[in-house]
């Protein structure tokens, strides 16, 4: 067995909610050095296209970037102490790599930060896109759900307790609209994701020393190369992109977190509405099958705001490029990228092979002998028996419901003034879902 440095060191032991996840694959080491690499190689076809290199460099350069393997990670993270960066031994590394007289082609004009902002970019486009991929398998799974339970009438529970009587339909439409919300998030970001091009200090001197005469048409370049968007400014110390990406993951994993807590609260032993498909075992219990993707997802929403906030923090960077803060996002940003892939497959996984108990919904709608409608009493006795009697009625009545053990509509019965009010009926949980399937159908028609 392996513990020296040749072992993998991060192959995921405590990370199972992104393990052999997308996202993890998509944001691993060598897939943030596909990324340094194909920045690298697109820099030079960029000039190539102005006419500031010759294209025989261009290709020599790409086709040197190409074979990854030739290049050791583990060596680069090392020599990456030297510099603070890993930009610094990968240009050397890859400068080496090709032909003698095209060489002086490679990160011609361009600082570290230039390519680390826009391999990180990359990255982040080649993981969203697999996100995204997962929240469609969400949105469709919640969906199917809703339709499905539109009208299976569950408890509605507020601060722990029952409340009034709501239906499965509009929690899982309500889960689906929060999947939503994400992707329209995730979308925008993925839509708006930039290269980075500034030069030293922001001002692409060097390009005009190399012959550029036009800053915005070189950046243009260079985004075209790579599929991303031309910012209308280098964002070394502007960091814009990075804040809308930490928003809008954290957003996506609080977002799955919701339908996590609720699957975690109603798949509880003594609840039992809803299960996973496949619980998972335990090492101890061979009764348990414990709600694994509910609880990966929920582990990652806890995580994730934390995440975020040092990428929040990182955006108040000093001068042309700051010394910490810049640096302090590289881990965060990947760590978030995997949290919200991992809890994306994980959702997927978890709305796909859900379980929903309609007869144990059923059943504890009763498990308040009746007073789950009280509010509904209130609304329709008020008429019969006047404002203040109803409520103090009903506040009798709820006393006795507890003390007696005997049903609302029962102990109601006893009320002369309610003699030709059917009780049966306002008392029935079934008949008192206001708005419920409507509001269902109208979330359903979002795509």
């Amino acid at each position: 067995m392996t513990y020296g440095p040749d072992a993998d060191p991060d192959a995921g032991l405590l990370a199972p909610g992104r393990a052999g996840s997308p996202a993890e694959s998509a944001t691993s080491d060598a897939a943030v050095l596909r990324g340094l690499l194909d920045a690298e190689a697109a820099l030079t076809r960029a000039q190539a296209a102005l006419g500031l290199a010759p294209s025989d460099a261009a290709d020599a350069v790409t086709r040197a970037a190409s074979d990854v393997g030739r290049f050791d990670v583990r060596d680069l993270a090392l020599r990456a102490r030297s510099g603070g960066n890993p930009v610094i031994p990968l240009v050397a590394d890859l400068t080496a790599a090709v032909p003698g007289d095209h060489a002086p082609y490679v990160h011609r004009g361009a600082t570290s930060q230039d390519i680390l902002d826009t391999a990180l970019m990359l990255v982040a486009a080649r993981t969203l896109d697999g996100i995204l991929g997962d929240l469609a398998r969400t949105e469709r799974a919640l969906g199917r759900l809703a339709a499905a339970h539109r009208d299976t009438v569950m408890p509605g529970r507020t601060l722990t307790q029952h409340a009034v009587p709501t239906t499965f339909g509009l929690k899982a439409a309500g889960w689906r609209s929060l999947v939503l919300d994400a992707r329209d998030r995730l979308r925008t970001v993925r839509d708006s994701l930039p290269v980075q091009l500034g030069g030293a200090a922001g001002t692409l001197a060097a390009f005009g020393v190399f012959g550029a005469t036009s800053a915005a048409e070189l950046t243009e370049a260079y985004a075209t190369e790579l599929a991303l968007v031309a910012p209308g400014l280098p964002w070394h110390t502007l960091r814009t992109p990075v804040g809308d990406l930490a928003g809008a993951l954290a957003f996506t994993a609080g977002a799955l977190g919701k339908t996590a807590a609720d699957v975690l609260t109603l798949s509880r032993t003594e609840i039992g509405e809803l299960s996973e498909g496949s619980g998972g075992g335990s090492s101890a219990m061979p009764h348990k099958a414990n709600p694994v993707r509910a609880t990966l997802v929920a582990a990652a929403a806890r995580r994730a705001p934390g995440l975020a906030a040092t990428l929040y923090a990182s955006m108040a960077a000093e001068d042309e490029r700051p010394a910490g803060a810049w640096h302090a996002e590289w881990e965060p940003l990947r760590d978030l990228l995997r949290l919200a892939g991992g809890a994306a497959r994980d959702a997927a996984e978890l709305a796909e092979g859900l379980r929903v108990h309609a007869d144990v919904m059923r059943d504890h709608l009763f498990t308040t002998h009746g007073l789950i409608v009280s509010e509904r009493l209130a609304a329709e006795l008020a008429p019969v028996l006047g404002r203040a009697r109803a409520k103090s009625l009903l506040t009798e009545a709820a006393g006795r419901v507890r003390a007696e053990g005997r049903t609302l509509a029962e102990v109601l019965a006893d009320e002369p003034g309610l003699k030709d009010v059917d009780l049966d009926d306002l008392t029935d949980p079934a008949r008192y879902t206001g708005s419920a399937g409507a509001l269902t159908d109208r979330a359903l028609e979002r795509r």
